[in-house]
């Protein structure tokens, strides 16, 4: 009786989560504001703007969303209350049989994170493995595909026909009219032509023509998270800044003024004609 009580008690929560919001932002800002989000990670968001990206994402309690490689949750916090009554959220995360230690921690670690509280009960944890696009979501089946700050590491692993392949995917797992929201550490044009691949900044242009290749419009660019006082130009590349500091105390202040990383966010669409 004690069991069917916690579920009864939790299905009464999720199935009111909705009907407290009047709107769309303020379902986000509820999602925001949840309990389960880590202070840590609240003070974060005024540079990453969660409710506005996923807003021009357009995100909705009832949207079926993927985030890929979610890492250790940051937006799952976020998106896992918001979807949890009436909307569907995938979270894409490292393949369950990847050699990788690093890989095999943080998927670890992502598991006792949904482990740790009712709210995370309805998250649907799948793979993202590139080449696979059934891993990731049953074809045709997402609202929207979200990634965060993710691009300069798969390019870093195989290039411009990696990144396409990737893009392929997140295509065939989104609905005709679906959207691909990205946002990641944007690299000043004028640096495109220099050794950038290490500096986990990524070009703007090339993800658009790369995500073109693979058969996506892009609709809108956003400012959201524009951080003008970023230059993307030092000494330990993105890492140097918050929340990394990579440089410890050495110019500890300096790299905390600037704040975190200018970031592009693009929403682009799959075509409704197939």
């Amino acid at each position: 009786m004690k069991t069917l009580s916690k579920v009864i008690t939790l299905s009464a929560i999720l199935l009111s989560l909705p009907l407290l919001a009047d709107s769309t932002t303020d379902a986000l800002q509820q999602a925001a504001d949840h309990h389960v989000r880590s202070e840590q990670n609240k003070s974060r968001d005024k540079y990453r703007n969660p409710v506005q990206t996923l807003q021009f994402f357009e995100v909705t309690p009832t949207s079926t969303v993927v985030e890929i490689s979610p890492g250790g949750g940051w937006y799952t916090e976020i998106l896992a209350p918001l979807l949890a009554a009436h909307g569907t959220y995938y979270a894409a995360h490292f393949p369950a049989d990847s050699s990788s230690d690093y890989y095999k921690k943080n998927l670890a670690a992502f598991k006792e994170k949904l482990a740790s509280d009712p709210i995370y009960s309805r998250v649907k944890l799948t793979e993202f493995a590139p080449g696979n696009s059934d891993a990731i979501a049953p074809a045709g089946s997402a609202d929207v595909v979200l990634t965060f700050r993710n691009l300069h590491n798969w390019y870093g692993q195989g290039g411009d026909e990696a990144m396409v392949a990737i893009f392929e995917d997140f295509y065939t797992a989104l609905k005709p009219g679906g959207v691909l929201g990205v946002v990641e550490h944007r690299l000043p044009a004028a640096q495109a032509e220099g050794d950038w691949t290490k500096t986990g900044y990524f070009p703007e242009q090339l993800t658009i023509r790369l995500a073109e290749q693979a058969g996506f419009e892009l609709e809108q660019r956003s400012d959201i998270n524009a951080n003008p006082k970023d230059s993307a130009a030092h000494p330990r590349g993105v890492w140097t800044l918050p929340p990394v500091l990579r440089l410890g105390d050495e110019d500890k202040a300096k790299y905390q003024a600037i704040g975190e990383s200018d970031r592009m966010t693009l929403k682009f669409r799959k075509p409704v004609a197939q």
